[in-house]
């Protein structure tokens, strides 16, 4: 996703990280293309053309279907009725588009459980018994007596209100948790006593992309914007605001705390306290790469705000203290990150001393048990070294293969942490770590059937346009036939310092099982190798991760993995961007495209809602000439062009999504219907009630994705599977 650097929750937690059964039977693939009835008689809705102009620089620039931004209008809402009825009725009829969903129903329906973790008197954890839409939060207590804390699939009847976020007071005793209706960013929060489970405060609305900080047990820091005028799902909102919530009092009593003046104007903001509730920490930032840090002592009364970082240079973080000593995880003149620590009495850069130092792969950090845990990115791999909080080594921690973990955190005072392990063939799997001995032991395996010996994930490294060297992951069943025509799914983001590390999906578990293949390259401007390499693809470096995604592409035909009238690009938000540029760019190259709630209309992305936050990685068009020019040059919305066989697409959105709005989608959806007169399907799928993809319901990922393999495997050919 477009990422915002201040939405923080205690666990994230993927529906999709589920397992999968194997089967013999991979997709069968006539010698003569499938029967294309269904494409060659699609009638798409007229989409209206106005006479809406821009000018940028001189240059004008026509946006014919402006109308499609207003998501209030009856139009709009007309058009996407129109469009869903030629999509579904598209999908229903590929003969086995009923098969993939039952097979996949089937294959998510198991006990899926995550990590404990320890707040005040109760351990909890999620759980989702199968096929439930949402996961459900459990609470133990020392006796082991285990109760529902939380069941989000009772918050609305279609069980598209979602959890977005619990967390607790410093003892325990309350829990303020986060609500998203209908997949907004927009939230609301409620407060409630964790041993009565009743709510003890009002319900706060209008909540946006906000961490919680308590203090003590009095009250709460958090973060949101004026209401905007217009729509709430595609206005333009830039000023973040941090308050301070008193239990009992009013939402319209809280204190503003930051954000409120035209000189702490920031697009971000967040608080929160350290876990001895004396320090309050404010980070503020314009876009979503760097931040300005603050320091409130809450010991004292009448403490004020103080500088700790003051630009936006880098990224920053306090992730502990010892009393009066502050520990940062920064990439100030460290790239690749460190570890330092400073007295809060003079916190700013000058004197900050390092604890873990910076060094040649990619930190990141968590703490419990009184120890640091630096979990470093080798190859996009996880490697994880123990230490203390002076920054003495004490082990390495010894994984079970390669692969992606996660985890390591607790409170200062547990002796044991848990963590996951898992990888592209490999269900996530618990493990129980004992911190005086570092010794890991499985506390719970998955409970898919599913035989990851049958499965192989290899990494390569191959060169891009310009010589770089990128990894690529390709995960496919053992003894795969290298024949030039195996199915395959190209996925791909490159941003926002993003890093795709191996998970293992159900989705994507079911692809292997039919006999595809699954690779993920890992591309520029993400932060698999540090800020260079994120830096390497941002701005007017951007045509960079483009040129890795194609160079990816070009590798596996090359080596005979597949050809191009059997590989798919795929990617969500940002890499919906991504797809909609290579596959503009390099129509030839694919079968298939699946642009997910993707950045499409570089020119105006800035103007709708936190889009302007997104100008760290893209540049905006009104930057000045030279950037505006480079936005043109691959804005997938503006570089469809006459008589260019475009891959079959299937663009995916979201009517309620207000992180990515949907009028990127519509507008591409409707330049290609426009101007492709080929015999490829370009469709889009609009999901109603839905948003940006987080809480999405179990129901919703299963049909989606029953969509976009059926929609794949037709368009390359398959009769059957």
């Amino acid at each position: 996703m477009v990422k915002t650097p201040l939405v923080s929750s205690l666990f994230l937690i993927s529906a999709l990280l589920t397992g999968c059964q194997h089967s013999n039977n991979a997709p069968r693939h006539n010698e003569t293309q499938a029967s294309m009835t269904t494409k060659s008689h699609l009638i798409y809705p007229v989409t209206r053309k106005s006479d809406v102009v821009d000018e940028y620089f001189g240059v004008q620039v026509a946006d014919p279907y402006r109308w499609l931004e207003d998501d209030r209008s009856k139009e709009t809402a007309q058009w996407v009725r129109a469009q869903n009825k030629v999509t579904f009725s598209y999908l229903e009829n590929i003969p086995y588009r009923e098969q993939l969903e039952q097979r996949l129903t089937t294959l998510m329906n198991y006990e899926k459980v995550t990590a404990p973790f320890i707040e005040g008197d109760y351990t909890y954890f999620y759980q989702n018994d199968g096929l439930q839409n949402q996961y459900v939060l459990y609470q133990q207590d020392k006796q082991g007596n285990t109760r529902v804390f939380l069941d989000p699939n009772t918050f609305s009847e279609d069980g598209t209100t979602s959890l977005a976020g619990v967390t607790f007071s410093e003892d325990g005793s309350l829990a303020a948790y986060r609500i998203s209706e209908g997949g907004s960013d927009w939230r609301k929060v409620i407060t409630i006593n964790t041993t009565t489970l009743e709510p003890v405060d009002i319900t706060l609305n209008d909540v946006k992309f906000s961490s919680i900080g308590w203090y003590k047990n009095e009250g709460f820091y958090y973060s949101s914007y004026d209401k905007p005028d217009g729509s709430e799902l595609s206005a333009k909102t830039d000023q973040h605001k941090l308050y301070y919530h008193q239990l009992g009092q009013p939402q319209s009593k809280d204190a503003l705390i930051f954000g409120g003046t035209e000189e702490e104007k920031h697009r971000y903001v967040s608080g929160y306290t350290t876990e001895d509730a004396r320090y309050l920490i404010v980070s503020a930032a314009h876009s979503t790469s760097g931040n300005k840090l603050f320091l409130k002592d809450l010991s004292q009364p009448h403490h004020t705000l103080q500088p700790l970082f003051t630009d936006t240079s880098a990224d920053n973080y306090v992730i502990d203290n010892k009393g009066e000593t502050l520990y940062i995880v920064t990439n100030h003149q460290a790239p690749n990150k460190r570890l330092v620590k400073v007295n809060a009495k003079n916190p700013t850069p000058e004197f900050w001393e390092d604890v873990i130092p910076e060094t040649e792969h990619v930190l990141n950090l968590t703490k419990g048990g009184g120890s640091f845990y630096a979990q470093y990115m080798v190859n996009a791999m996880t490697e994880v070294k123990q230490f203390d909080q002076e920054g003495l080594f004490i082990r390495d921690i010894q994984l079970p293969n390669l692969g992606t973990a996660g985890g390591f955190s607790g409170k200062r005072q547990q002796q044991t942490l848990y963590y996951s392990f898992t990888n592209y063939s490999t269900p996530a799997t618990i493990f129980e770590l004992d911190v005086a001995t570092g010794k890991s032991t499985l506390y719970r395996n998955s409970k898919i059937a599913f035989d990851d010996s049958q499965y192989i994930s290899e990494q390569v490294f191959y060169t891009s346009k310009d010589g770089t060297r990128v990894p690529l992951t390709i995960t496919h069943k053992k003894g795969l036939k290298k024949n030039g025509k195996n199915p395959t799914i190209l996925y791909g983001y490159g941003g926002f310092n993003v890093s795709l590390q191996p998970r293992f999906s159900s989705t994507i578990a079911l692809w292997l099982e039919l006999g595809g293949i699954y690779a993920v390259p890992n591309l520029r401007g993400g932060g698999e190798f540090g800020k260079a390499w994120h830096n390497a693809g941002v701005k007017t470096k951007k045509q960079n991760v483009f040129d890795d995604f194609i160079a990816a592409a070009e590798y596996l035909i090359d080596h005979r993995y597949t050809d191009a009238k059997h590989l798919a690009a795929l990617g969500r938000s940002n890499g919906g961007l991504l797809v909609g540029a290579v596959t503009t760019q390099r129509p030839d190259l694919f079968a298939v495209g699946l642009p997910g709630v993707g950045v499409l209309d570089m020119l105006r992305y800035h103007t709708f809602t936190a889009g302007a936050g997104w100008a760290y990685d893209y540049g905006t068009s009104e930057d000045n000439q030279e950037m505006f020019e480079y936005l043109l040059g691959y804005s997938p919305v503006h570089n469809v062009k006459e008589n260019i066989t475009y891959p079959a697409m299937l663009i995916t959105t979201g009517d309620h999504d207000d992180r990515v709005v949907p009028a990127h989608s519509f507008k591409f959806a409707a330049q290609l219907q426009d101007k492709y007169k080929g015999n490829n399907p370009t469709l889009i799928r609009i999901e109603t009630n839905a948003g940006h993809g987080a809480g999405t319901p179990m129901d919703k990922i299963i049909e989606q994705y029953a969509d976009i393999f059926g929609f794949t495997l037709f368009n390359m050919g398959m009769t059957r599977i």
